[in-house]
C-alpha cells in the first residue's frame, strides 16, 4: 500500500480540525476513523461513504455516538454534493480511501472502476483545492508498481500496473501528484470457508502477498498525518510475505480445525487465472520507518483476530456475494 500527501501545514496539534474520511465504512478506513475519534477528541471526524457492496458501519459502533464523529452517506462522483459538503463541513484534512477495490471485478467493470477511482478522486481534489484544505492524503495500492518476485519497490519506482484496478489507482495518483505540483484475498477466503465453500485460487497459487493487520495500517496513516512531508509518497508495508496457496492452507487449518492434508486440499479449488496476476509486491518501507512507524501485530495474532472479525461481521456487508465470485470462466464477457 502506498499513500501520497498533498498541501500540508504542520503536524496534527491540539487545534480543532475537521477531517473528512472517504470510504469510511470500509475495513481499513473504519479502523482509521476509530483511532482518530478516540485519539483526537478535539477533532471532528466526518465519515463519507456510499455504502456500496462490502461496506458496513458495524466497526464504527463504538464511536457512532461520539460528539466528534459524523456519518454522511454520499457519492464522491457527484460534484455538486461534494462541493456543498466541503463548504458546509469546512473540511481541513482529507483522507481519501473511497474506491472500487476488488481486482477480479475490475476485469468485468473497467469503466466503473475508472469512473469511481479516477473521476471520483478528481472531484475530491478539485473541491479540496477550492476549499484550500491543509492536507490531502490519497490511499493507493502496492499493485500500481506491477509484480515482482525479488525486486523491492520504493517510492521512486515506476508505475507499471497490470490489472484494471491498479491502472485506475495509478491514474488517480497522477491527479493527486499534479495537484501537488501546481495533489484484498483474506476476507474472501474466510467468508467462503465460513459458508462451506472452497477457496478459489487463481492459477498456480504461488503468487505472494504482504499483509498488515488493520490496526498497524491505521497507525501508519496517523503517522503520515502527523509527520508526513508535503508532496511525498510513503510505502506502508511489511517484509513478511505468504503465497496464496499457503494462505489458503493456514486459513483452512484454523477455520475448519483440521490437520489432515487431504482435507485441506478438499477445500482448495484452483480456478482459471486472471489475464495478468502479479507474483508479488515487495516494498521498501524505509521512509515510513524513518517517521517512527513499524508493524506491531504478528501474522499469527493478526490472522486469528481477522478470522474472528469476519465470523462476526460478514453478514453486515451489503451484497457481499459479489466480492466472492472467482474470475470469469471462458465464454463469459469481461
Amino acid at each position: 500500500m502506498s499513500v501520497g500527501v498533498s498541501r500540508a501545514e504542520g503536524a496534527l496539534r491540539g487545534l480543532t480540525k475537521r477531517v473528512l474520511v472517504t470510504g469510511g465504512a470500509g475495513f481499513i478506513a473504519s479502523h482509521v476513523i476509530v483511532s482518530l475519534v478516540e485519539k483526537y477528541p478535539n477533532y471532528v471526524i466526518i465519515n463519507l461513504d456510499k455504502l456500496d457492496y462490502c461496506a458496513s458501519l458495524t466497526n464504527l459502533k463504538t464511536v457512532s455516538e461520539k460528539e466528534n464523529y459524523k456519518f454522511v452517506q454520499g457519492d464522491i462522483c457527484e460534484p455538486n454534493f461534494i462541493k456543498e459538503l466541503f463548504e458546509t463541513e469546512q473540511i481541513d484534512i482529507v483522507l481519501h480511501f473511497a474506491a472500487q477495490t476488488h481486482v477480479d471485478l475490475s476485469f468485468w467493470h473497467k469503466l466503473e472502476f475508472n469512473y469511481v477511482n479516477v473521476y471520483g478522486t478528481y472531484v475530491l481534489l478539485r473541491a479540496a483545492h477550492k476549499a484550500n484544505v491543509e492536507k490531502f492524503v490519497y490511499v493507493s495500492t502496492d499493485e500500481v508498481y506491477g509484480g515482482s518476485c525479488d525486486k523491492e519497490f520504493d517510492e521512486s519506482s515506476p508505475k507499471q500496473p497490470t490489472n484494471p484496478y491498479a491502472t485506475s489507482k495509478a491514474a488517480a495518483e497522477c491527479f493527486v501528484q499534479s495537484y501537488w505540483e501546481r495533489y484484498q484475498v483474506i476476507p474472501k477466503f474466510i467468508s467462503l470457508l465460513q459458508q462451506n465453500r472452497k477457496c478459489c485460487i487463481h492459477g498456480s497459487g504461488l503468487q505472494k502477498r504482504n499483509f498488515l493487520y488493520a490496526s498497524d495500517v491505521a497507525e501508519a496513516f496517523l503517522t503520515v498525518l502527523k509527520k508526513g512531508q508535503p508532496g511525498e509518497i510513503y510505502n506502508i508495508g511489511t517484509s513478511f510475505a505468504v503465497s496464496i496457496t499457503q494462505l489458503a492452507k493456514e486459513l483452512i487449518h484454523l477455520i475448519k480445525n483440521t490437520s489432515s492434508e487431504a482435507e485441506v486440499e478438499h477445500w482448495m479449488d484452483y480456478v482459471k487465472d486472471r489475464p495478468t496476476n502479479d507474483m508479488g509486491y515487495p516494498m521498501n518501507s524505509g521512509k515510513m520507518y524513518s517517521l517512527g512507524w513499524k508493524p506491531k501485530v504478528s501474522w499469527k495474532e493478526g490472522i486469528k483476530k481477522t478470522i474472528e472479525w469476519y465470523q462476526a461481521n460478514f453478514h453486515n456487508w451489503k451484497n457481499p456475494e459479489k466480492a466472492l465470485e472467482p474470475f470469469p470462466v471462458a465464454g463469459e464477457s469481461i
